[in-house]
């Protein structure tokens, strides 16, 4: 069994990103510029920022945080979502979700330039995956596949089955793996929650890759000898013997599954540092105009 080390991963990736862009800097060249909006105090999601900003601080970017309350308005957000667009020194930025309840994902989603959506959420930018054309992959199936790469897991032929179908994971990743690239070639079976007799999916899986977001829900019994297992779940779990009072527990019960897995992503460490890598690999591509000229 071989633990698929995200954190490492993240670090190789970042210093190759680095590299470059001290090179873009010797050249005289225009420094990768990302901007992040925050609204309200959700913890998680100012966390998730925070570490944005280092990454780009360690990558050697420039970073731009705009951090407003809750009481911003759809009006104000849309405003500053348009100055951004215009903004011809900033390459990409994101718009950290959740929003507060009051403020529309979806009009804000579509006010984004494509040009600009390192996310990947923008229609454009997923339409244009889902044909196999260049385009800003959403960070975290970027992520996964950055790691199938990496490691060398061979995808093709191979049974993928995808557990969650979420427009942010399980959606596009289950789009990718079955495109006809590297990593891809799969034969990949999207599962929900509403699937029936989830386990005769998940012990037919050479890959299994679980976004489900429920803590240690996959189990030994559910799995067969030698799977790949990615898991993309984050999840609180309540633990009085712990520094913070919680524990973070993945969708899949790592002490159990381990030991039948060829290889398997741990939580935390494992997927969640390549989202952000993912970020930075896409603001890189949009300084260079790769993806839209």
């Amino acid at each position: 069994m071989t633990i698929i080390d995200g954190k490492q991963l993240a670090s190789d990736i970042k210093e190759e990103i680095a590299t470059e862009v001290k090179k873009i800097a010797e050249a005289g060249g225009k420094i990768p510029h990302l901007a992040a909006v925050l609204v309200g105090e959700d913890a998680a999601s100012q966390a998730y920022v925070r570490n944005k900003v280092r990454s780009c601080e360690k990558v050697g970017f420039k970073s731009t945080m705009v951090t407003k309350d809750t009481s911003l308005t759809q009006s104000e957000l849309m405003d500053i979502i348009d100055k951004l667009n215009k903004d011809d020194d900033i390459d990409g930025f994101i718009v950290q979700l959740p929003l507060p309840k009051h403020l529309d994902e979806v009009a804000v989603t579509l006010a984004i330039d494509p040009k600009k959506d390192v996310d990947g959420f923008h229609p454009m930018n997923f339409g244009r995956m889902a044909q196999g054309l260049p385009c800003y992959l959403p960070a975290t199936p970027f992520g996964i596949l950055q790691m199938l790469e990496r490691y060398k897991i061979d995808v093709e032929g191979k049974e993928c089955v995808v557990l969650g179908r979420s427009n942010i994971v399980g959606t596009p990743i289950s789009i990718l793996l079955s495109r006809k690239a590297s990593p891809g070639n799969a034969t990949v079976v999207l599962c929900h929650s509403r699937t029936q007799n989830l386990v005769d999916y998940t012990r037919r899986a050479d890959i299994l890759i679980v976004a489900l977001g429920r803590p240690e829900m996959i189990t030994a019994d559910m799995v067969k000898k030698g799977v790949v297992i990615i898991d993309v779940g984050i999840n609180r779990v309540d633990d009085e013997t712990a520094k913070r009072g919680y524990r973070l527990k993945g969708d899949v019960k790592f002490d159990e599954v381990s030991k039948l897995a060829s290889f398997i992503t741990p939580v935390p460490g494992g997927v969640g540092p390549m989202t952000v890598t993912s970020l930075l690999m896409n603001t890189l591509k949009a300084s260079r105009k790769e993806i839209y000229g």
